[in-house]
């Protein structure tokens, strides 16, 4: 049996349709859709601590978290560094990589030994190039999520306003 952090190769894409089933972002597409875009995606591992990405790096990825859990980090105006999320299984991270080629906006280090699943830029492209159908599923689910996000930011930041 072949293994890669614990994951036999040879299920991997079981694993892979697995995992994409439970995640949000994938909720529109068909297993048939599932299965074509499992096909772009690879496994990543980053042990504790260590970094995904740093704020203001160039994105060319997203990422699914399949294994462990991941702090997002982000620099405040005074150059305080403060954990703005710890995200889980099946949690999404990078997601704008995929739409803007603007530097990340955070830093993402592994608070635990962490699997990930990867789907590039290039990835992405060609999933939206051969399977147009998917991509514009893809891009709605992207919507939605950041969508989600932004709502959920501004009711954060709400609580730091000044009341009027």
């Amino acid at each position: 049996m072949m293994e890669y952090g614990g994951i036999d190769l040879f299920k991997s894409r079981e694993i892979i349709l697995d995992l994409l089933i439970e995640i949000q972002l994938f909720q529109e597409l068909t297993p048939k859709e599932l299965e074509i875009i499992s096909k772009y995606m690879t496994f990543f591992e980053i042990n504790e601590g260590e970094a995904l990405f740093r704020e203001g790096d160039t994105g060319d990825f997203m990422c699914f978290v399949v294994k462990g859990s991941v702090d997002i980090l982000k620099e405040s105006a005074s150059g305080r560094t403060v954990v703005i999320a710890n995200l889980g299984r099946g949690r999404s991270i990078g997601e704008m990589a995929i739409i803007d080629k603007t530097p990340r906006s955070a830093t993402v280090k592994a608070k635990t030994f962490t699997t990930l699943l990867v789907l590039s830029r290039k990835g992405f492209d060609t999933i939206v190039e051969k399977h147009p159908g998917i991509g514009i599923k893809i891009l709605k689910g992207l919507a939605r999520l950041l969508s989600l996000n932004m709502r959920a930011t501004s009711s954060k930041l709400a609580d730091y306003m000044n009341p009027i």
